[in-house]
């Protein structure tokens, strides 16, 4: 090994490209394979993957006869003693960690092996807008950065078809799982100067969006079904508002949590960053429906009468389109229990005031005389209170007849309310089930 080491590094120059005549094509054959996908920078568009190169040569000044030494057909020889391509990879932009392998081997035939791993920092467009069930495609791009294509030309060690389904190495616990590999020649030139080879491996990895579906998409579902769930509460009572209020404040919070979690970037924004905002809208659209029914029906003793177009509208057309039972007769019926109880109430004050002496002259002379006259059933006659009786009286039947007025205007435009507030929740439930598809 030491003689054969010492013939082979004797005269070499490792400065002039190993060929015997300078019009012969070095072939450079590489290989990738990835190992691991380390990160994935969508702010400043970079990706960063571990992978293994490879790459062979042959160098004609590396040639031997085994027979000679002791029939030896490879040896190790230092990297830096000989030549080797200056073959980059052009998305480079940052130097990345990787292990420095300082030996190649070397055939007796003269074909140079240069097996490393490799930590690529590498630009590449990421396309956030369907995270976090996004596909990334980022390129490697290996090139000769000095030598043309009549110097060095580039060739793939495997097959297209090995190189694109090998996983073999990869290790897939991350994030990212690697799809595959693609692989593509090509030559290139600039302003018309001369052409350079150029092999590009395409890597394919699509992210696992369970982390996310868990504890981003999850949430917001269960915080909107809740806000579907919050119409059933009665419109005619406070607790509508406050619950729909706790929602929005609850989902402002979710908000400023996720937000760390989400990619930025300047050139677009995920699709899921949109849905965010707009499911915040739909919950102050629906708090804003909320308030509106609420003020419909509140302070229902300072409104008019229901207008009758709103009535032909709501409580006849809108009625029937929604399949709301008639809240007309509901109402006539509950006014006709009421026109009932009143008539009860007033025969039985009738018959309290019979009771104590009140009742008609003329009803006595046809009984005949037989019940005695109250003493003072002739001073009540005469008496001056008589008048600031009836006055009372009639002051409170006025009330009586306002005061059911008032409650049938309240029950109207309670009606109305409910109708709208059915209308308008079919309508935001709609909406909701068309923006979710």
């Amino acid at each position: 090994l030491l003689r054969l080491s010492d013939s082979l590094l004797a005269h070499y120059k490792k400065s002039t490209r190993p060929v015997r005549d300078w019009r012969t094509t070095t072939t450079v054959a590489i290989d990738v394979m990835v190992y691991a996908i380390l990160s994935v920078d969508e702010k400043n568009q970079v990706l960063t993957t571990y992978i293994w190169y490879r790459q062979h040569w042959t160098d004609e000044f590396l040639q031997w006869d085994p027979a000679c030494f002791d029939n030896i057909t490879q040896i190790s020889l230092p990297a830096e003693s000989i030549w080797v391509p200056d073959i980059l990879i052009n998305e480079f932009v940052d130097v990345g960690k990787s292990p420095d392998v300082p030996y190649v081997y070397v055939r007796h035939h003269g074909e140079v092996q240069n097996l490393k791993p490799i930590q690529v920092v590498a630009a590449c467009s990421l396309d956030i807008y369907n995270f976090p069930f996004d596909v990334q495609n980022c390129s490697l791009t290996f090139t000769s950065w000095l030598h043309n294509i009549r110097d060095i030309n580039l060739s793939l060690w495997r097959t297209p078809e090995l190189v694109k389904f090998d996983r073999s190495i990869f290790m897939n616990q991350g994030e990212w799982e690697l799809l595959y590999v693609l692989s593509h020649f090509q030559e290139f030139s600039v302003k018309s100067s001369d052409s350079y080879a150029e092999m590009k491996f395409y890597v394919v990895i699509r992210r696992r969006p369970l982390f996310y579906t868990v504890s981003l998409l999850l949430p917001s579902i269960f915080l909107m079904v809740m806000d579907i769930v919050g119409f059933y509460l009665p419109p005619n009572s406070g607790e509508r508002v406050s619950f729909k209020i706790t929602l929005l404040l609850g989902y402002s919070v979710f908000l400023i949590i996720v937000s760390d979690t989400l990619p930025a970037t300047a050139v677009g924004t995920p699709l899921i960053g949109i849905y965010f905002v707009v499911c915040m809208a739909l919950l102050v659209i629906s708090l804003t429906e909320t308030i509106l029914i609420v003020r419909l029906i509140h302070n229902q003793d300072l409104q008019p009468h229901v207008p009758s177009w709103v009535k032909h509208l709501l409580l006849e057309r809108a009625a029937v389109l929604l399949c709301i039972r008639d809240r007309k007769k509901l109402s006539q019926s509950r006014a006709q229990s009421s026109d009932i109880s009143r008539h009860v109430e007033n025969n039985d004050s009738t018959a309290k005031l019979n009771h104590y002496g009140c009742e008609d002259p003329r009803e006595r002379e046809v009984a005949g005389g037989t019940r005695p006259t109250p003493a003072f059933g002739s001073v009540a006659e005469g008496s001056p209170l008589m008048p600031s009786i009836l006055h009372e009286i009639s002051t409170i039947r006025q009330f009586l007849e306002k005061r059911d007025e008032f409650r049938d205007v309240a029950r109207e435009w309670l009606q109305v309310g409910y109708v709208l507030d059915v209308l308008l929740f079919r309508a935001y439930l709609l909406a909701v089930l068309a923006y979710t598809i």
